[in-house]
């Protein structure tokens, strides 16, 4: 990727909860707000200008290697969400991120991951480097 405008940082994306991403309480089952994180990474890493798929046909795959989210408050169904997506660090081979999830301005749910670059081994490799801090 060539040299330009620095990639942003942090990202924000709109969600509603579909009916079929609740329990029977009608709250947003768990598993799912590791989905809504996937989603928030993906859409951060278009705003730079590419896709996983772009990534992963260069041969650098970024695997999930730490996760963890702390529930605050729970999304019901057909909530509007806003999902901030922040790259908070990132060195030669891992990049760290931070999620906020709000509903009407209301913090529901914070969470962290880390992902670590590899190739089609699944050996460590260097993250290339339009993703690395300047």
């Amino acid at each position: 990727m060539s040299a330009g405008p620095a990639p942003p940082v942090s990202g924000e994306i709109t969600i509603r909860v579909r009916y079929a991403e609740t329990d029977r309480m009608g709250l947003l089952h768990h598993a799912n707000y590791l989905v809504y994180f996937e989603q928030g990474r993906t859409e951060l890493l278009r705003a730079w200008g590419l896709s996983y798929r772009d990534l992963e046909d260069q041969g650098y795959l970024l695997v999930l290697t730490k996760c963890e989210v702390r529930y605050r408050r729970p999304a019901r169904y057909d909530d509007l969400l806003t999902l901030r997506t922040t790259v908070v660090k990132t060195t030669a081979v891992r990049i760290d991120h931070r999620y906020e999830l709000f509903c009407d301005g209301v913090l529901l749910t914070e969470g962290t991951s880390t992902l670590a670059c590899v190739d089609r081994e699944g050996r460590l490799q260097a993250l290339p480097e339009f993703l690395r801090e300047p």
